[in-house]
Formats: structure tokens, C-alpha cells, sequence
């Protein structure tokens, strides 16, 4: 799961598989996940390697040709012929670049940790590979040596641990592991049902088939025109719709976006927020269950997120498919959490400390919602590593969202959480230009930072993001000041956010996988720059140089 905050420490917004290196194939496509060479070069042009805007029926058309010719591309990169791949994404940049992410198969069973994706030029000439995993996807044998129960019975036992009181799994089912290393038969099971603090379970446990042995586990909750009076963000205009005579928080201009009132249940959608005036909301705080200026909160997030990813980078929405996600407000009783569910498709937001605190700040917005883009990108494992790289997207593309909605009463900075004051004391939840100032979050790398909780080992990447945009350092940006170190004791210059947001999110939709780790993003992150602005430009330099900066060479 992946909600705002670590459970152990209220204060905090998650599997860490080592990602391989790459090869050269004899096809001539370069396999890349931390040796792929770098695509263009001092001459391109800028941003030719940006994302293009699809429509939805040239999205659909791609997918089908990739799909359609799924079974060549395969072969072309070397696969087996037990194994099949499954087009999950197609990103198409402005000079005809067309990336496609696959999901694979070996013998009818998914691979866990076997995604890749595909490189090809407008001409149609193959460039590259970035894999989640180069190894020879083979196993010895498809028949299991322990029983579905018993991995669902480890699976279970490892849920309660987390506070669950579900007594059965929802079920076990075949794959195959290749998120660390060799690949091997496994089970993979869900455990359900919720955890200690209310916040809903969906434990995914990966058991080796032959030895019974945890091989793996990550939560797959991730941590989620009226006039509306907002908590945080002022009075703010949302778009609604007029049903006869009532008006519906229900936005059709963002793929159908609607808000919901759970009254402080925890399952179910809830029931859509109506009113009589079009007008939302007190602007204060209150505890009762059909209050609507929690819901005004969380219809302008969505608003502002889905707009923000649209105009940065031409994305419609969580899924690039034109399709809103919905958000549920009320959830639980003092629930002091948010999260993204990718099997709702939908954000939750609890109401905070005595129901008055409700997490549904403008940054929270964007920090949840983010989680589902990065869930039908590139997938990260959220766990070690890989999970710290998770949530720092989040936070970056939540930091985003607050910097474009530009609104005098929630300005943008570089500190996450800061409106919801979960601590109690008017601070933030976390620092960007200095993670351990939360008391938990690492500035920078070491060879124990994926042992942290996902929310601590997340500061590397988000250290990294500032330094990134604005330089090392001491600065004031719309009334925060800054003060920023390096590891190394250098000095970094800024390249600006802008162009760091159109970085991370090239490397995120094209150069990661799953399995991604530090090291390897590095490179994503280099390979997006230099696609972007060139292997000579002042972007790719100072990519390299902030990564160096937070011990990641």
C-alpha cells in the first residue's frame, strides 16, 4: 500500500530488486536498465524527445499494432518462445519516437518483474531495450513443490503482522519471479480485509513454488463551474454538472471525475456530493459526515492534478486514456491517512485527528494521484529502492501540481504535506532540499538506504529532484527559504523545475522499470536529458552532477 504516511511514524507519505545491467544483443537493440547508451546528442533539438498528446483512438491504434505484432517484436529482442509479451503502455514523443511497455509471459504465466520497454524511431529502426530484468526467463519446471495453501497461509500470517484481521487469503495464482535475479516458479497471493489504523490491506506475498520461501511482498494500496470554499486552497472554482435541478461534484471535462461521501465508512464508493446553489463548502473545518468542503478540497486536487499532467506533459489523465479516476472523501472515523487504490482507481482521504484534519491538501492531491501514473508507467516495486523511488515521483509530481495551480492561499514549495499538520507543531512531512530534517529521510545514498521505509529512503530522490531545479545552497522561493547540501561538497546550479518535472517524467514513462534502483535511474534520468536536450547540453551535466551530489554515481 502506499498512503501518505508511514504507519510506524504518523508523519510520512513501497521491494527493492536490483535492476541489471545491459547487454548488446545479437540483434543489434541495446538492453539497457542501467548501459543503455544515451539517445541523441548535442545536436538534437530540444524537447523532440518530449511526449506528444495522443488521442484516444490513436492511442487505442498504437497499442493494437504494437500488440498485433507483439510475437516479432519478441523474437527481434530474443525472447523464447515460451514467452509472450502483452502491450501495457505506448508513449509517442514529438519527433516519432514510439516507446512501448510490455508485460511478459513464460508458458501462460505473468512474469513478475519481467516488463520492458521497446524503442523505435519514427523509420521504424529499433534503438533499444530498457528491461526490468536481462536474465533468460527459464524455469526447470512448472509443476509446484508446496501447495497453494501453505503460500497463502505465509501470506496471511505476514498481513496480520501488519495489523489485518483477515483469517484467509483472496487467493494464490502461478507466476513467475524475476524481480531479483534468476527467475523461478512462485506463487503469488493477496491478502486483503484492513490494517490496524483502518487503512485498507492489499498484502501481495511472492512465494517460491519449491521451497516455500518469501521471496517478495508490497502493499497494492498506494499511498491516493461551482464555486467552492476549500480548507486549504480559499475559494477556488470547480466544474460541476446540472442534473435537473441539482448540481453533481461529477466533472466531465476531466474524463468524468465525480466525488463521493463515504460518511465515514471504509468500503463501498459512497454517495455522490450534490447541492442546490452550486455553491461548495463552509471554508472551516468540521466533523460531521456530510460536510463538503473536504469534498471541495479533493475535487480541486483532482482538477488541478489532471490538469497539470495534461499541459506539462499532453498526459490525459492517470491512465493517458481520457478516463478520470474518483475520489472518496469521509473515509473512516479520525482516519489520519490517504491513499491511491489502482483496484478502484480511485483516491481516499480520512479526516484527520477528531475528523477536522482532513488530508486532502492541494500537494496530497497530486502526491496519491501520482502513484496511479506511476502504477501504469513504470511500475515500481514499492519496496527498498525501488518503493523510495515510488514515492518520491509522488512527491515531485505533487510538488508539481502545487507550483502550477499557483494559488495565493497553498503557494508552491518544496516541502510536502505542509497544509495537513500531521506532526501537530505547523511542520512539514517532509523536506526536499534536505530530507533528514524530518528525522528520518536520507539526503543521500548509501548501501542501507533500501532497508528504509519507502517515505525515508525516498529523500535521495527527491534531494536529488531540488538540487536538480534549483541548485545547492541558501534561497527564498515564494516566501520558504532553502538551504540545501551535497554529499561531495560541490556546488550545483538549477536547471530550473520545469525542465527537472520534464526529466523525471520522461525517465519515469521510458526508461524505468519495476526494478529500478538509484543507480539505474541515474541513467533513466541521463538518457531522458540527453534525449530531451542533448549528451553535451547543460541539462545532462547538471542531471549528472545532482545525482553526484546526493552519493549516487
Amino acid at each position: 500500500m502506499s498512503p501518505l504516511y508511514a504507519r510506524h511514524k504518523r508523519t510520512t507519505l513501497a521491494v527493492a530488486t536490483a535492476v541489471a545491467a545491459g547487454a548488446l544483443l545479437s540483434t543489434g537493440l541495446t538492453t539497457t536498465a542501467s548501459a543503455q547508451t544515451p539517445a541523441g546528442s548535442a545536436a538534437a533539438k530540444p524537447l523532440a524527445a518530449a511526449p506528444t498528446t495522443l488521442s484516444a483512438a490513436a492511442r487505442t491504434t498504437l497499442i493494437q499494432k504494437a500488440q498485433a505484432g507483439a510475437a516479432g517484436t519478441a523474437q527481434r529482442i530474443g525472447l523464447g518462445a515460451k514467452e509472450k509479451l502483452v502491450v501495457k503502455d505506448v508513449v509517442k514523443d514529438v519527433d516519432g519516437t514510439v516507446h512501448t511497455r510490455y508485460e511478459r509471459t513464460y508458458a501462460g504465466l505473468p512474469v513478475l518483474g519481467g516488463d520492458l520497454v521497446v524503442h523505435t524511431a519514427k523509420s521504424g529502426k529499433a534503438e533499444g531495450v530498457t528491461r526490468a530484468n536481462k536474465s533468460t526467463i527459464k524455469v526447470a519446471s512448472l509443476k509446484p513443490q508446496i501447495s497453494a495453501a501453505k503460500a497463502e497461509k505465509q501470506a496471511v500470517s505476514a498481513a496480520k503482522s501488519l495489523g489485518s484481521a483477515k483469517s484467509a487469503a483472496d487467493g494464490a495464482r502461478k507466476v513467475i519471479w524475476a524481480g531479483s535475479g534468476k527467475p523461478v516458479l512462485a506463487y503469488e497471493t493477496v491478502v486483503g480485509g484492513l490494517q490496524d489504523d483502518g487503512t485498507p490491506n492489499q498484502l501481495h506475498v511472492v512465494t517460491d513454488a519449491a521451497t516455500g520461501k518469501k521471496l517478495f511482498e508490497y502493499q497494492g494500496i498506494e499511498n491516493a463551474t461551482g464555486t467552492g470554499k476549500s480548507l486549504y486552497s480559499g475559494t477556488v472554482s470547480l466544474t460541476t454538472n446540472l442534473s435537473g435541478s441539482t448540481y453533481q461534484l461529477y466533472d466531465t471535462t476531466r474524463g468524468g471525475h465525480k466525488t463521493y461521501n463515504l460518511a465515514h465508512k471504509t468500503s463501498g464508493t459512497g454517495s455522490l456530493f450534490t447541492d442546490a446553489d452550486n455553491v461548495w463548502g463552509t471554508g472551516a473545518a468540521s466533523s460531521s459526515s456530510t460536510d463538503q468542503t473536504a469534498a471541495v478540497d479533493a475535487a480541486y486536487g483532482a482538477q488541478e492534478t489532471w490538469d497539470f499532467y495534461k499541459s506539462t506533459f499532453g498526459r490525459s489523465g492517470i491512465k493517458n486514456n481520457g478516463v478520470g479516476a474518483y475520489s472518496r472523501v469521509h473515509y473512516g472515523n479520525s482516519y489520519v491517512n490517504a491513499f491511491w487504490d489502482d483496484s478502484c482507481f480511485c483516491m481516499t482521504y480520512g479526516d484527520g485527528s477528531s475528523n477536522t484534519h482532513p488530508l486532502t491538501s492541494l500537494d496530497v492531491a497530486g502526491h496519491e494521484m501520482s502513484h496511479g501514473v506511476t502504477s501504469n508507467t513504470a511500475g515500481l516495486n514499492y519496496s527498498g529502492e525501488s518503493g523510495g523511488l515510488n514515492e518520491a515521483t509522488s512527491d515531485i509530481f505533487g510538488t508539481g501540481v502545487e507550483f502550477f495551480a499557483n494559488n495565493s492561499s497553498d503557494v508552491g514549495d518544496y516541502l510536502i504535506g505542509e497544509k495537513i499538520d500531521i506532526n501537530g507543531d505547523g511542520t512539514p512531512l517532509r523536506y526536499m532540499d534536505k530530507p533528514s530534517k524530518d528525522g528520518g529521510s536520507a539526503d543521500s545514498w548509501s548501501s542501507t538506504v533500501g532497508t528504509k521505509d519507502v517515505h525515508y529512503s525516498s529523500g535521495v530522490a527527491n534531494h536529488f529532484f531540488y538540487l536538480l531545479a534549483e541548485g545547492s545552497g541558501s534561497k527564498t522561493i515564494n516566501g520558504v527559504t532553502y538551504n540545501s547540501p551535497t554529499s561531495n561538497g560541490s556546488t550545483v546550479t538549477g536547471i530550473g523545475r520545469a525542465k527537472a518535472l520534464q526529466i523525471w517524467y520522461k525517465a519515469l514513462t521510458t526508461y524505468m522499470t519495476s526494478t529500478t534502483n538509484y543507480k539505474a535511474a541515474r541513467t533513466a534520468t541521463l538518457n531522458a536529458a540527453s534525449a530531451l536536450y542533448g549528451s553535451t547540453s547543460t541539462e545532462y551535466k547538471t542531471v549528472a552532477a545532482a545525482w553526484s551530489a546526493v552519493n549516487v554515481s
